[in-house]
């Protein structure tokens, strides 16, 4: 549930100002001064809240819930009960993260922890390092030598900016997070725990113990990227490691050196990228998928959760499984592999 105590809202919106806002249409003006407070789950509700319903296949819920303002689809539209206003919407969920975004601030950026401003005397900065004016720099947060840190940037506790490098306006460096040998952009949101820039798993064959392969590359992190908690990002060997902008890396992620991401990809939980990895713009990843090294996905692809891809997958393609094949041939596998067990142990028996 919404709690105050953690986000408290910036101000109410009116079914009116909501449908203003995001152009859907209010099907029952005598509801435009219902006041909105609060988000609400569609099997919940709330007296004060805002919900959205997507499609016929939630339209039960509507029957039983009691909610301020109820954004929804044409088709689900004539299912709403009670007082509720009802705003029609092509994009229902887009509408109501867009209305949370205005009225919960503080859920999509992060704030100072500690509510300090400025550089807190409990913080160690050098006296090489650059903060420009309207930078927050947190107790027992570390910035080294020549390091240089934007306008409106929060570098929470504990967080440590290494030498050199260079942070740009209005993003969040989260507690615990290391980074070092790297370039980030504008906006950019790096959450707790999160390591950035050191050296690549880079080895060659020795006198009987690997040696190490000197990584002498930079992250390189453009404009409005996330990266999610503890998720860890190498720096590249002889080229730079890049995020493209806009794209969003969910917790637990391992990005090896020299990998490159495009613009605007969606990287799920617990993904790995392989060494020199590229992908394209718009690339999405499910949960726990593995790329081997120097393969290429193509703009626009999408992978499915639990994937192991192991040679370059075309733009806008569809591939799942493991070893990854496009998804019609993965199907087809397994209808034949059902077929051939039915038929082996008779069809509609029980495998005891």
């Amino acid at each position: 549930m919404t709690d105050p105590v953690f986000f408290e809202p910036s101000r109410q919106f009116t079914a009116g100002e909501i449908a203003a806002l995001t152009g859907a249409e209010l099907r029952n003006p005598e509801r435009a001064g219902n006041a909105v407070t609060s988000l609400a789950a569609a099997s919940e509700g709330s007296a004060t809240g805002l919900i959205f319903v997507d499609g016929k296949r939630n339209a039960a819920k509507l029957a039983t819930i009691e909610s301020s303002v109820v954004l929804c689809t044409q088709d689900v539209a004539g299912s709403v009960r009670g007082n509720s206003a009802i705003l029609v919407s092509a994009r229902p969920q887009q509408d109501f993260a867009a209305v949370g975004r205005l009225m919960f601030p503080s859920s999509v950026r992060p704030a100072p922890l500690t509510g300090e401003t400025g550089v807190s005397a409990g913080a160690h900065v050098h006296p090489l390092a650059l903060i420009e004016p309207g930078a927050i720099i947190e107790a027992g947060a570390v910035v080294g030598p020549h390091a240089q840190i934007g306008s409106g940037t929060v570098v929470a506790p504990n967080a440590v900016v290494g030498f050199s490098c260079r942070i740009g306006r209005d993003g969040f460096i989260g507690p615990g997070a290391t980074v070092q040998n790297a370039l980030i952009g504008n906006r950019v949101i790096i959450h707790a725990g999160v390591r950035i820039g050191q050296d690549g798993f880079g080895f060659v064959p020795g006198r009987g113990i690997p040696e190490k392969v000197p990584q002498l590359g930079r992250v390189v992190i453009q404009d409005d990227v996330e990266i999610g908690a503890n998720t860890t990002v190498d720096r590249g060997a002889l080229t730079d490691t890049v995020i493209g902008e806009a794209s969003k890396i969910d917790n637990l992620v391992q990005i090896a050196h020299n990998v490159r991401i495009g613009r605007a990809c969606l990287i799920a939980g617990q993904c790995g990228l392989s060494g020199s990895v590229t992908l394209g713009d718009g690339v999405m990843l499910g949960g726990s998928v593995g790329l081997a090294d120097h393969i290429t996905i193509g703009s626009g692809a999408a992978i499915a959760a639990r994937s192991g891809v192991m040679n370059d997958v075309p733009g806008g393609a569809r591939w799942g499984g493991a070893p990854a094949q496009p998804l019609k041939s993965l199907f087809r596998e397994i209808a034949t592999i059902r077929k051939l067990t039915n038929d082996q142990t008779g069809k509609g028996q029980r495998d005891e």
